[in-house]
Formats: C-alpha cells, sequence, structure tokens
C-alpha cells in the first residue's frame, strides 16, 4: 500500500535526470550528499503515488504517461531507487563528476522506464540509458574502456534501432501509443522483442555485457549491474509473458555462462558471466508466464540487483586497493580487508542459500517449472543453479580472500564503501529471513512458502555436493588455469560477419564510385569541360581564317592569324567583337533548329 506522505510532484525519474543536472556544479561533500538525496526523494514520491494513471502530458494525438503505477512497476521502481541510492553512498569517495553526473542520468532513465505507460516515453528513457550508461565505461578513461564503450553504444544503438522500428510499425497497425502486451507474431512485435531482447543480454547478442561491465569505472560497474538487463526484464514481462521462444532462451543464458565463469580469470568478468545466468532464471519465468513464475521475476529482480551489486562492489573494492583484477593475482586478503571479505561472502550465499535472498526469488521460478510439468526446464534450472553457487558463489570469495597468499596487503576499503557494502548486505539477509514483506509488494498473490522442510533439506544438499565437487577439483588440482587470455564467445561470430560486412561493401560499393568517377567525372565530364574550354577557340579560328584568307597575301599570315587566337583565348584578351560573333552565330542557329 502507498504510504501517505507529501511528494513531489514530479515523475520519479524526473527528479532524478534533472537533479543530476546540478552534480557537474556541486564540488565535494555536496554533489554527494546531493547525488544520494535524489534517488531518496523519488522513493519517497514513489511510495506516495498510488496506484494508477499519472502525470500524463499531450502529445499530438497522444497522450504520453509517465505515471503507470501498479504492482509489476512499483516493485521494479522501488529497487531501482534503492540501488541508486546504495550505489550513490559507494561512489562518495570519488570526485567525477562526468561518473556520478551519468550513473544518476541512468538510474532516472531506468526508472522512467518501468513508469512509461506508452512507447513513446518508453524509447526516449530507453535511449537515455544507452547513451549515460556509456559513459560510466568511458569515464575509467582507458584504452581498453573507449573500445569497449563504443562497442556497446553500437550494440545498444542497434537494439533502440529494432525497438524504434517495432513502435513505429505497432503504432501503425494498432493506431495506439499503449505499452501494453503484444502476442509475438507480426513484423512489429519481433522488432520490439529483438530491441529488449538486447537490452536482457539475450543470446546470442550477450557478449556486450561481459565485454562492457569489467572495463567500467569501479562504481560505474555497480550502476550498470542493476540497471540495463532488469529494466529490459520489466519491458519483457510486461509485454511477452508467456512467450514459449523466451523459455529456450533463458535457458541457454542460465547454462552456457558457466562455462565461461569456470574458466575466466578477471573478477568482474566472472560476475559479468554469472550476471547473465541469473538474468536467465528471470527470462525462463516470463517465458512460463503463470502467475507464480511472473511473481519469481520480478522478486528475482529485487533480489539479484541486491546480492549481484554487493558482489560488483566488493569486486570494485579489491580492485581499488590492490589495483589487481585477475583472479590469479590476488588471494589471502582476508586479513588486510576483512570487512569486504565478509561482504563478498554475504553476496555470494545470497545466490540461494537459506536465509539469504536468493533462495526466496530464485524458488519460486525453478517451482513455477515444475507446477507447469516442464521436467527439462525444472533441471536445468537446478543444475544452474548448483553450478553458478560453486562456481561464482563460492569460487569467487574463496580465491579473492582465501587461497594462497599473493603477498598484496591493501589497506580495508573506504568508509563510504563499506557502508554501502553493509547496506545491500543487510538487504540480502533481511529479505531471505523477512519474504513476506517482498511477497506482498509482487503483482499477484504469492501463494508460496519457500522454506518448507523438504525444500530447504533439498537445496542444501545440491549446494553441499556441488561445494564439494569445487573443493575436490580444486584439491586436485583439475580446476581449469586462470590465465590472462580472452577467450571467444558470439561476438567473434557476428564481429567477423561484420568485418566481412564492412569488406564486401568497402570492395563493391567503393568500387562503383571508383567506376563512375573514372567513366563520368574523369571521363565524360572531362571531355565536356574540355570540349567546352576549346570549342570558341576553335570556331573563331575557322571563322576568321577564311576572312584571313581573302585579306591576306599567303599561307603564312593565315597561320599567324590562328596563332594569335589561340594566344588571346590563353591570355583572356579576345577582342569583343569575335564574343558578340559567336553569340550572334549561336543565337541564330537555334533558332533555325527550333523554325
Amino acid at each position: 500500500m502507498p504510504l501517505h506522505i507529501p511528494f513531489i510532484d514530479m515523475p520519479p525519474a524526473l527528479i532524478m535526470v534533472i537533479g543530476a543536472l546540478a552534480l557537474p556544479i556541486l564540488k565535494g561533500r555536496g554533489r554527494a550528499l546531493w547525488m544520494t538525496a535524489l534517488p531518496l526523494v523519488a522513493l519517497v514520491t514513489l511510495l506516495s503515488v498510488p496506484n494508477g494513471t499519472h502525470w500524463t502530458v499531450p502529445f499530438l494525438d497522444y497522450q504520453l504517461i509517465f505515471g503507470r503505477v501498479d504492482a509489476l512497476s512499483r516493485v521494479f521502481g522501488t529497487i531501482f531507487c534503492i540501488a541508486a541510492f546504495a550505489g550513490s553512498i559507494y561512489a562518495m569517495h570519488e570526485d567525477d563528476a562526468l561518473a556520478h553526473t551519468s550513473a544518476m542520468i541512468y538510474a532516472g532513465s531506468a526508472v522512467g522506464v518501468t513508469f512509461a505507460g506508452d512507447f513513446f516515453s518508453l524509447y526516449v528513457f530507453w535511449e537515455f540509458m544507452a547513451v549515460a550508461s556509456t559513459f560510466l565505461i568511458l569515464a575509467r578513461r582507458t584504452e581498453k574502456s573507449q573500445k569497449a564503450a563504443f562497442r556497446y553504444i553500437m550494440i545498444h544503438i542497434l537494439g533502440g534501432l529494432c525497438l524504434m522500428a517495432g513502435i513505429v510499425l505497432q503504432i501503425q497497425e494498432t493506431g495506439t501509443l499503449a505499452f501494453s502486451a503484444i502476442k509475438l507474431a507480426s513484423p512489429a512485435s519481433w522488432f520490439i522483442f529483438c530491441g529488449v531482447a538486447v537490452n536482457a543480454a539475450v543470446y546470442p547478442m550477450h557478449a556486450w555485457l561481459k565485454d562492457a561491465y569489467p572495463e567500467a569505472t569501479v562504481t560505474g560497474a555497480v550502476f550498470l549491474s542493476s540497471f540495463t538487463t532488469k529494466s529490459a526484464v520489466y519491458t519483457m514481462a510486461r509485454i511477452f509473458a508467456g512467450a514459449d521462444i523466451l523459455i529456450p532462451l533463458g535457458l541457454a543464458m542460465a547454462l552456457i555462462p558457466l562455462c565461461y565463469a569456470v574458466i575466466e580469470n578477471d573478477i568482474r568478468r566472472v560476475l559479468a558471466y554469472s550476471l547473465i545466468n541469473q538474468v536467465g532464471f528471470m527470462i525462463v519465468g516470463i517465458g512460463i508466464g503463470s502467475n507464480l513464475a511472473l511473481n519469481g521475476v520480478a522478486a528475482h529482480a529485487v533480489c539479484h540487483i541486491f546480492y549481484k551489486s554487493l558482489l560488483f562492489m566488493s569486486a570494485g573494492a579489491v580492485i581499488q586497493q590492490t589495483g589487481k583484477q585477475n583472479l590469479s593475482e590476488l588471494g589471502g586478503l582476508f586479513r588486510a580487508m576483512p570487512w569486504t571479505a565478509t561482504f563478498c561472502i554475504v553476496g555470494g550465499l545470497s545466490m540461494s542459500t537459506p536465509l539469504f535472498c536468493g533462495f526466496v526469488s530464485k524458488s519460486m521460478i525453478i517451482s513455477a517449472a515444475a507446477h507447469e510439468h516442464l521436467t527439462l526446464a525444472w533441471f536445468a534450472l537446478q543444475f544452474a543453479a548448483v553450478g553458478v553457487f560453486a562456481y561464482v558463489g563460492i569460487r569467487v570469495p574463496f580465491l579473492t580472500f582465501f587461497h594462497k597468499d599473493s603477498g598484496l596487503r591493501p589497506k580495508e576499503a573506504p568508509w563510504n564503501m563499506r557502508i554501502a557494502m553493509g547496506f545491500t548486505a543487510l538487504g540480502c539477509v533481511y529479505v531471505g529471513t523477512n519474504h513476506e514483506v517482498l511477497y506482498n509488494m509482487l503483482p499477484f498473490a504469492a501463494d508460496y512458502e519457500p522454506y518448507t522442510f523438504g525444500h530447504v533439506v533439498g537445496q542444501l544438499q545440491l549446494q553441499f555436493f556441488g561445494t564439494l565437487a569445487f573443493l575436490l577439483l580444486l584439491a586436485k588440482g583439475l580446476l581449469p588455469r586462470l590465465e590472462k587470455v580472452t577467450f571467444l564467445d558470439t561476438d567473434w561470430f557476428y564481429a567477423g560477419a561484420g568485418r566481412l560486412f564492412h569488406w564486401v561493401a568497402d570492395k563493391s560499393l567503393n568500387g562503383i564510385n571508383a567506376a563512375c568517377d573514372l567513366l563520368l567525372v574523369k571521363g565524360l565530364t572531362g571531355r565536356i569541360n574540355h570540349f567546352a574550354q576549346k570549342a570558341p577557340q576553335s570556331l573563331a579560328i575557322a571563322l576568321m581564317a577564311p576572312l584571313s584568307h581573302l585579306s591576306s597575301k599567303g599561307h603564312s599570315d593565315q597561320a599567324d592569324l590562328s596563332e594569335r587566337i589561340k594566344q588571346a583565348f590563353q591570355t583572356g584578351t579576345v577582342p569583343s567583337g569575335v564574343g558578340a560573333f559567336v553569340a550572334v552565330l549561336f543565337i541564330f542557329l537555334l533558332y533555325a533548329v527550333r523554325g
């Protein structure tokens, strides 16, 4: 139920986006306080607004809706504001106006997508998200981050173009801007689907995520982990709930990244692959489309933002304090950074362990697959849950803080980072132990109890054997060696296709251009130009020569006259009588032809 609190009569998204414009002007502590205040004001405004349609603006023959508030949008909007608040605290120690402004515009745009009630508003905020998030990657100011940002924005431009094409076709077919459920059948629906799928990192267009997030700033990666994919999950749930194609796509997302997470060395790249894995659970839930599944999607989005941002926060703290981000260069940091280690462990346990948030949300999606008799999907999700817990939730904290001593002795993370990590860790534990609070926010009545004896024991058994398998492989030295290499992913194929397309286009189109230049510019046009330059001269010589012959005594005088005429044309001193004569002759011939 909304709280009855006085609120600013402005959409929460605009509070954050417009408020972000003041951040470059403010300095030091004032900027930090302003940045943390914006999401809190937006959250209070959201909690004060009842369900319904708010903040409508007439636009041509349509109505733009900036406040379509219902149970689904409210739960996503609430966690987005909380994530922005936690990220702002985490970023307090930095004095980077570009990163802070981009982060708040990015978070505000995600809130705008959540409460958009029409496709036009959705698209505008969608593009704001893409542009603002790009600057979080560029803000690191390295050559690798610049290249990653370029690839990132190119992929999102492609997704935005697909979304725009689908929206235009949808408006043409229906005559309305309404942002509502669409059956996946028409070309418009497929364009919209592809545009949203890019932001959701659906296979095979997922590689932008693992490519860009590790190259963002320490604080930028925390914001990136919270908004782009989850706003796409919300949009997918709003439009395509029950679309069968989402089930195999989601299963691919849940399973394939595990293969890369096991062999990846970069700590944030490991977390990026596990992020895709967890979004895969949500995509499967949307594909199932039942009330239990959609409740699980909304709940898991909340929980995933809590524990994934916590893991990115702890990884960012390690990177900032050590200057290292490869797991092979870390280890033994528990004594130097005990708070960061503890929070990282909480984030790992929160993936699916009882008493932590992931357990009460992920279980809903897995149970929904069982209720719909999707046996293969149920088995695959169970396997993916155990695999990501063992090889990310256990492996990342272990290799970073408890494995062989790397000799690094960094200071503990700054106080603001520890507060942000503590806040999100508290959220992980609170939701895990008080799941009714979360369940009461969900779109449908949540008739589900995660803490049954059979379910708890079953999940603990799976986690125990998954962890045991990891430790045995580690003890026997059978885990893949961690090396500084880049592994091929699906982006290799479409990057290669892009290079091939560029080569074909360059050779064909530029070949046609060169041929046209040779034939028309240097050939036909050149000859016409040559003729235009020489024709008056030749005509004057032809006309004056007979007259010269009649009045001259010999051939030498005629040749001398031709030479003097050529020189006159070359020096620009042609007698005016010659020009007038040629003009009169031209007019005479023109009338003769027309007559």
